[in-house]
């Protein structure tokens, strides 16, 4: 198993730096666009589809709207997010009852729609980042967010490891993921907000921007754990370990961006918010 993921991340971590650090914006969205795709081809398999021709068509429907939405304004693409933002939340309640409430969702046909905003609304939330016009401090580059928003998921996830795995009792959803503690969502956000006081140091950023920085990357980094968690849930329904088993040695697509898809329209949220980040069009 070792030498599967070892191979594995050999062959992809080129594929996947070059991507997303050396395309221009309309590649970019292309390249995340397809790497969304097939997510959405394993989440078709999560809603319950098992036939892979209806799995790729649905894999198609998220790229085409996906497609559609490149030739939207930066208005538009700022209102869908917020729409995210809205599902995230009602996510929250989903995940939070589990596994009350499920007779809800579990019909294929709603979890299929429930993918949408899950999977368009990661995707607009990169590519918001990536096109829009950014500036915090002395730090100016789009690609460099990106990696601070990828840093903030990385970490969070390695300081709840090492959290819970030494103070780890108190169990955070259990009907979910047995593994994951409370100790561990705390680790997870303190390992965040040490991370933005570093950034905000070498950014040069005033107090103010530091604060604001620190704050939303803690409010990301905790929104990332509901994205794990919401996959979670639904894999546990359908009885599956993985999203698939496209990358040996580490499960699926989904199950290596899971954290991502919550944190990084939230985060692009609240970047324009605190007004270091302007809309522009994706491509």
């Amino acid at each position: 198993m070792l030498k599967q993921r070892v191979i594995t991340a050999l062959i992809l971590a080129p594929i996947i730096v070059g991507g997303l650090f050396f395309l221009p914006p309309l590649g970019f969205a292309i390249f995340t666009g397809i790497l969304v795709a097939i997510g959405g081809w394993e989440w078709a398999n999560l809603s319950g589809v098992s036939a892979n021709a209806a799995r790729v068509i649905y894999a198609l429907v998220i790229g085409a709207v996906m497609a559609a939405s490149l030739f939207a304004t930066a208005g538009y693409t700022l209102a869908v997010l917020w729409l995210v933002l809205a599902w995230w939340v009602c996510s929250f309640w989903l995940v939070s009852r589990y596994p009350s409430g499920t007779a809800l969702w579990e019909p294929t046909p709603v979890r299929l729609l429930m993918g949408l905003p899950v999977l368009v609304g990661a995707w607009l939330g990169l590519n918001y980042l990536r096109s829009g016009d950014f500036s915090l401090g002395r730090l100016d580059n789009n690609l460099l967010l990106i990696l601070f928003a990828f840093c903030i998921v990385w970490i969070a996830d390695i300081g709840a490891y090492f959290a819970g795995r030494a103070w780890g009792k108190r169990k955070l959803a259990p009907n979910v993921s047995p593994g994951k503690s409370w100790a561990g969502v705390y680790g997870g956000v303190a390992a965040a907000l040490l991370l933005a006081a570093v950034v905000a140091w070498l950014a040069e950023c005033g107090f103010g921007q530091a604060v604001g920085l620190i704050l939303i990357s803690g409010v990301t980094a905790l929104v990332s754990v509901l994205g794990d968690l919401y996959e979670s849930m639904l894999k546990r329904l359908r009885g599956v370990k993985d999203s698939s088993q496209l990358l040996p040695g580490h499960g699926g697509i989904l199950d290596r961006v899971d954290s991502l898809t919550a944190a990084l329209p939230v985060f692009a949220l609240l970047l324009t918010l605190a007004g270091w980040l302007t809309p522009a069009a994706i491509a």
